[in-house]
């Protein structure tokens, strides 16, 4: 795997079992996960792999050939997860298989649960890339990042100073409920970009440069689990996928775009605003109220398709304060308790329990809910009409 040869970079996370609770998976399950990928790699299925954790999610991040939405790879993954979720099973440890929604693969984990994002690319001379992972939250908490890192010279000043920057780039716009994707360019249309971007209903799939035509820099995993299962079956816990340097956002300025610890829908029960906290992949662990949200970012530069690193970018010492501002806003944000904002509007509970409570009351409000019923049906009529067009589209 020499430079100007096509790469694959996947990572595929899963939350499959925990302990106490929803802290942190079993070593014994990570264990089990590096014996896996390290058999993948002697198999010559993958060049190389890293198996790490942020909270109560597992992540195995690979290099191959393969392409984007290769069976075997997502197949490796798929069982990979399974077999750790069998030792959390026989632990009887908390969750065990939560985000593992179909009994069987078939073809690709999208859409089965796990979380993915991959980049298929040309090597360069030297391929530095960062893989961020959030537990606790939703694939809208990168958006705002990912935003400011290709998007704001505030935050990337190689947006005003660097030549190589000027063509900009081009976004992949995912509708999380329907599955349908926009595409936008910037510095054209930064101001339609923020607009979808702003809304938890729209999330960043892909990220191209316009410098060398359709080559991707980032990728993001867009899974609803909820939209999947059609119930709250725990948040979504996005990966991302960013490259650096050389015409792209420098990994200072990658990583400067956590140093704002911005609110993000996650915490307890999924169901709060909190900050997103930049932590070490040594302190990952959401305790405080299911929280605050985490996200880790591990650097490493592709040698052949080996791995060299990881270096635990978000762990440094620059982003203490951030650290401490976070715990000072989810305390903040604690203290509004089911009063909004500390918990998320209704709409964005509809897969929890709000609804069930709301039907044991109908009686309370019942020209309300007579016509709430009656707006609730043709809506519902709508999205399945939305979303068989976007289908056909598609």
């Amino acid at each position: 795997m020499n430079p100007g040869e096509k790469i694959t970079l996947s990572s595929i996370k899963a939350d499959v079992g925990s302990h106490t609770g929803h802290v942190q998976p079993h070593p014994k399950m990570l264990e089990k996960a590096e014996e896996l990928l390290t058999q993948a790699i002697k198999d010559k299925l993958i060049i190389d792999g890293v198996v790490f954790r942020v909270g109560d999610d597992i992540n195995l991040t690979m290099t191959h050939t393969r392409g984007t939405g290769d069976e075997k790879i997502h197949k490796l993954a798929f069982d990979t997860f399974v077999e750790a979720g069998k030792i959390a099973q026989e632990m009887s440890l908390y969750g065990a298989m939560q985000d593992i929604l179909v009994s069987e693969f078939s073809g690709n984990v999208q859409g089965m649960g796990p979380g993915v994002a991959e980049l298929e690319f040309i090597l360069r001379k030297t391929e530095p890339v960062i893989v961020f992972a959030a537990d606790k939250t939703s694939p809208y908490a990168f958006n705002r990042p990912l935003y400011n890192m290709f998007c704001s010279p505030y935050n990337s000043i190689g947006l005003a100073v660097d030549p190589k920057f000027f063509a900009g780039f081009k976004f992949q716009i995912k509708h999380l409920k329907t599955g349908a994707d926009g595409f936008f360019v910037s510095p054209e249309e930064r101001t339609a970009i923020k607009a979808f971007l702003g809304s938890e209903e729209y999330a960043i799939a892909y990220i191209y440069s316009r410098q060398v035509e359709n080559d991707p820099v980032a990728a993001c995993s867009t899974t609803r689990l909820s939209f999947i299962a059609g119930k709250y079956v725990g948040k979504d816990d996005p990966v991302c996928i960013v490259r650096a340097q050389s015409g792209l956002p420098a990994v200072g300025e990658v990583v400067n775009a956590f140093h704002f610890p911005g609110l993000v829908p996650g915490g307890m029960r999924g169901s709060s605003l909190r900050p997103l906290m930049p932590c070490s992949i040594f302190n990952c662990d959401p305790t405080y109220n299911d929280g605050p949200p985490r996200v880790i970012g591990l650097g490493f530069q592709i040698n052949k398709g080996e791995f060299i690193g990881p270096t635990d970018l978000l762990g440094d010492i620059s982003f203490d304060e951030s650290r401490r501002l976070a715990l000072q806003i989810a305390e903040y944000m604690q203290r509004h308790g089911v009063f909004y904002p500390g918990i998320l509007p209704d709409k964005e509970l509809e897969y929890g329990g709000k609804p069930v409570i709301y039907k044991m009351y109908e009686d309370r409000f019942p020209e309300i809910y007579k016509k709430f019923r009656e707006l609730e049906k043709k809506q519902t009529e709508a999205e399945a009409e939305f979303i068989k067009k976007a289908d056909e589209v598609s």
